[in-house]
């Protein structure tokens, strides 16, 4: 990772789960990095580069005011890592519009926003746009329509971005990391989870008794920032229009 030193980041989701991790890697690896959620996350200690900023994924004067505040500190950003993702546990026919509207607008419109502001701030220069989309936008889950669908809907935002950017011959990539499952804070938000929790005693529990279904083992979510950060960074300079499972063979 050392091609990230210097680099300026902004990672939406970073304040838990797959974001935080990812924020950590890149300013390990010599990133200055925006650590970016909807209430922003603690920085790692006082000698942290790392500079928490407020910013819902839904609004666009959100984007605006936050690519704004880097380009006047730093003329330039490098990596945009949309970490963001809700889901929605329930039958697709029990599902309310509410529901269906509140998972599309986080996943699919916020992504949409990344990349829009994404493409703008690094026209002038270069730079790597990622998001982390899902295994269940590869092969469908039953009982997350609403999730499966949005992060579906990423794969070919991200396609279409990185190909009208290499059609423009602008030096920005723009890539999807899509694990399977991952331990993550999500997952105590939806009923069945909170119910198999109830069941076996803890979260871990939880977790071995998903694998024991069948659900595949699950991941931490420092594995996927790996990934992340290295489609981020230079090494990763000519891949461009991917979708990168990290699954061990789910979708297959």
């Amino acid at each position: 990772m050392s091609d990230l030193a210097d680099k300026i980041a902004l990672v939406m989701g970073a304040a838990s789960g797959i974001g935080a991790a990812v924020s950590a890697t890149l300013e390990r690896a010599g990133a200055q990095v925006y650590a970016a959620d909807l209430k922003p996350p603690a920085t790692t200690g006082p000698d942290s580069r790392a500079r928490a900023i407020k910013l819902d994924v839904r609004e666009e004067a959100d984007w605006a005011a936050a690519i704004e505040t880097i380009l006047a500190n730093h003329s330039r950003l490098d990596i945009l890592a949309n970490c963001v993702g809700v889901s929605a546990g329930s039958p697709l026919a029990d599902t309310t519009l509410d529901e269906w509207r509140r998972v599309l607008s986080t996943n699919l419109d916020g992504a949409f926003l990344a990349t829009k502001h994404g493409i703008r701030a690094m026209r002038a220069t270069n730079g790597a746009i990622v998001h982390v989309g899902s295994a269940s936008g590869i092969r469908p889950a039953a009982g997350a329509a609403a999730y499966s669908t949005s992060k579906a809907g990423l794969r070919m935002l991200a396609r279409t971005a990185a190909k009208e950017c290499r059609d423009a011959r602008l030096a920005i990539r723009i890539n999807v990391v899509s694990p399977a499952g991952v331990k993550t804070p999500m997952w105590s938000t939806m009923p069945f989870f909170q119910d198999l929790v109830r069941t076996h005693g803890s979260e871990d529990a939880a977790y071995a008794a998903m694998e024991a279904a069948g659900g595949g083992r699950f991941i931490e979510p420092d594995v996927v920032a790996r990934v992340v950060c290295f489609l981020a960074g230079d090494e990763a300079q000519h891949i461009t229009g991917v979708e990168v499972p990290v699954d061990d063979g789910y979708v297959l």
